[in-house]
């Protein structure tokens, strides 16, 4: 994109104006970005006249990144293809991961049932309605090491979905790898591990934020000394997103959080090069093509110059917006689900435009019902056809230089910018949880929205638009095997009759000693784990010394 001279854009500022007047531009109908906007009729030169190319823009894999944080994207290497799978038990995972694998998934991204998220254990007759639901039920490492059968850990990189629980999972993760000889520095992976955004969107919390900002920290410390090679955290705007903010306001909670993380990480005395180039973003993608795209670039540039302005960092790789993102979520429906299909491919051409590092294109059926084997292929063949059919990986960043995007780019800019600078002058990501302002926008964005969908001004075509009488009623569902609950509960107590009692007693005082003071708490809980402790038993002893967070009522 070449800076005009002024004359030109003189030139192009009368004709605008002619054109304007002349075709009655004023009275086509006005258009908005998700977040508000307007969106112009049409873009020109004059529209980024001020643009610093050098400066604002630049070349792929060099600073600010804005147009991608490798020289040659996809033209390499195109983004890991992931399909998040996980439900029942152990055994039931282990052969939907495999069937996946075989489909040409090179990566694994495991879904938790509620229970395994919450802290509980199976048997626990409060949640035993939830176990196996939503994910798959993990209770002790047996279920790790039924889980990874058959599957080599020293190159099979998972990405974790989870949060309050998150240091119990790698835990699980490290002692399983452990009993195939492979050692934690050999694994690969993510865990999510963004406990803060759980406040925010989810609910999924156990403890307040401030103790699990702490184990967060022992997270991403812990990594980084022993496991060079996995990512320790993936900080989450899709589920902000998903709940109801809007993607500016998701997109700028997701960057605060991150500034606490990193200024925790360097707290606890690590210096910022040494973890920052291992961290990582998870995103969601709707129907908006070219605002997702202008988003993502905008993101690539604030995140660039936090990490070197705030921050100090000096390596490239610390500057660096790494992300994966989601297709589906809040944007698919029941009604209709076929079109869930559509939807799932303009979310991830969208993504590939943006240029993102990892994807995930949820199933037709995922809007209700655990994905079939079948919906699942067609889920990951979509990316699949996007990747090796099209023309989208034969440049980098194609849209860049569109008058269009590279103003919308500046938009998201100023808007997130806007978002960061509200939660400062509150404090900080913490205190604004803690007052309760983070949850009360998502929560006033989601009546905003389903009023928007429920007057037809959001339009989903087959749910309230061009409406067909076609549901779920008439596709083939996933059907769960009743006697999975009945199998976990009694692998749990087997583990439980055959584990060294006092060992399990004595991993777990340690733990709850561990947690009254200041060290790492990652090798006690590896301990434990190893002892064949609980979910619902460590999140207990953590507990007697965290206590529990009590979300705040915000009118």
């Amino acid at each position: 994109m070449t800076r005009p001279v002024a004359s030109e854009l003189d030139a192009v500022a009368e004709a605008k104006a002619r054109w304007t007047t002349e075709r009655r531009v004023d009275d086509i109908p006005r258009a908005t970005t998700e977040s508000g906007a307007e969106i112009k009729a049409v873009y020109t030169p004059d529209e980024v006249a001020d643009i610093d190319y050098l400066e604002q823009i630049g070349f792929p894999g060099e600073y600010p990144f804005t147009r991608g944080i490798f020289p040659g994207m996809y033209r390499k290497k195109v983004w890991t293809m992931r399909q998040y799978a996980g439900y029942g038990t152990a055994e039931e995972t282990n052969e939907r991961w495999k069937f996946l694998l075989n489909s040409g998934q090179p990566a694994l991204s495991c879904a938790f049932d509620l229970p395994t998220q919450m802290g509980y254990d199976s048997d626990d007759p409060v949640i035993v309605d939830e176990v196996g639901r939503a994910g798959v039920a993990i209770d002790t490492l047996r279920d790790f090491e039924i889980l990874y059968q058959d599957l080599p850990m020293n190159w099979l990189g998972t990405s974790f979905t989870i949060n309050s629980t998150a240091p119990i999972i790698l835990a699980m993760y490290i002692a399983t790898a452990g009993k195939q000889g492979v050692r934690p520095d050999e694994l690969m992976g993510t865990v999510q591990n963004d406990i803060l955004k759980e406040y925010v969107a989810r609910g999924t919390w156990l403890y307040p934020p401030g103790p699990s900002v702490r184990l967060t920290t022992d997270i991403i410390e812990y990594c980084t000394r022993s496991m060079p090679r996995f990512y320790p955290i993936s900080i989450a705007s899709c589920h902000i997103r998903d709940a109801g903010a809007n993607m500016s306001d998701a997109i700028g909670f997701s960057l605060s959080n991150a500034i606490t993380y990193v200024q925790s990480a360097l707290d606890r005395g690590l210096d910022v090069d040494e973890f920052a180039p291992r961290l990582t973003f998870i995103d969601g993608a709707g129907p908006y093509i070219f605002e997702e795209v202008a988003k993502f670039r905008a993101v690539r540039r604030i995140w660039a110059r936090i990490m070197k302005e705030r921050f100090g960092a000096r390596k490239r790789e610390s500057m660096c917006f790494r992300f994966a993102a989601g297709v589906g979520g809040s944007y698919f429906r029941a009604e209709d689900p076929d079109l869930n299909l559509v939807r799932g491919a303009y979310g991830a051409l969208a993504l590939a435009l943006a240029g993102v590092q990892s994807m995930l294109v949820a199933a037709k059926d995922e809007a209700f019902a655990i994905p079939t084997e079948e919906t699942a292929r067609l889920a990951l063949a979509t990316q699949q056809v996007l990747a090796e059919e099209t023309d989208v990986t034969k440049t980098v960043d194609p849209l860049g230089g569109s008058y269009y995007v590279e103003a919308l780019t500046n938009v998201k800019e100023h808007e997130v910018l806007a978002v960061i600078d509200k939660i400062e002058s509150l404090g900080g990501s913490v205190r604004a949880i803690e007052a309760g302002y983070m949850q009360k926008v998502v929560a006033d964005g989601a009546f905003t929205r389903q009023k928007m969908e429920e007057s037809g001004e959001l339009t989903f075509i087959g749910a309230n638009k061009y409406a067909v009488k076609k549901t779920c009623d008439e596709m083939q569902l996933h059907e769960s095997n009743p006697e999975s609950v009945t199998r976990q509960v009694a692998r749990l107590k087997e583990v439980k009759n055959t584990r060294n009692h006092s060992v399990v007693s004595a991993s777990l005082k340690k733990l709850h000693d561990a947690a009254r003071g200041s060290d790492n708490l990652m090798p006690f809980i590896i301990d434990a784990v190893k002892a064949y402790a609980t979910v619902g038993e460590i999140s207990s002893t953590l507990r007697e010394i965290f206590g529990e967070f009590k979300e705040p009522i915000v009118v």
